[in-house]
């Protein structure tokens, strides 16, 4: 299951890299991007396609909200560590980012919803956040650039005792150093 999970995501990874104009998430393959002298690694403004419509946009990838990049919650079912599929898109795109802007770095902050004992769920963020920096590394992200945070159940973003609520709280959330 983990051979296939990882080849999987390695064939995502290669979607995304092929597509980055058009999912918004730039490039130095770019026009705009090669007259400018922009790409990801100077840290300059990159031109880019994939808002509805065709418009350009200017700017920092990690924040043209058409982007892949502007997704940085993973969320998780319960007692589980395990990346569903409709996440690895978003954690292929950040780790295309990262591998191409090695001075960049995240930190994955990694949740577990209210219940179970606390030494547990934190165990269990720590494994989830553990999860998506694998996955980034198994797209040459250097595990420099990565840091697990796993908090347990501290940090609600919901404060219900619902199921609604226990899945906004069983998440990583990437976080860029910086931000």
């Amino acid at each position: 299951m983990k051979q296939l999970k990882a080849a999987l995501l390695i064939f995502v990874g290669l979607f995304v890299l092929s597509g980055c104009e058009t999912l918004g998430i730039g490039g130095a393959s770019s026009a705009t991007a090669t007259e400018e002298g922009g790409g990801y690694g100077n840290g300059s403004g990159v031109s880019t396609t994939g808002i509805e419509g065709g418009e350009v946009y200017t700017g920092d990838p990690l924040l043209n909200p058409a982007s892949l990049l502007s997704k940085r919650v993973i969320h998780f079912a319960f007692d589980s560590s395990e990346v569903a599929d409709e996440h690895l898109p978003v954690i292929a795109a950040h780790a295309a980012y990262l591998a191409e802007n090695p001075s960049k770095n995240v930190i994955l902050e990694a949740y577990a919803d209210e219940r179970g004992s606390r030494e547990y769920n934190v165990a269990l963020s720590e494994q989830r956040g553990n999860t998506v920096a694998d996955l980034m590394r198994l797209q040459n992200v250097s595990p420099s650039q990565i840091q697990v945070i796993g908090y347990g159940e501290e940090k609600p973003v919901s404060f219900g005792h619902d199921e609604l609520s226990w899945e906004q709280n069983r998440r990583v959330e990437i976080i860029y150093s910086g931000e």
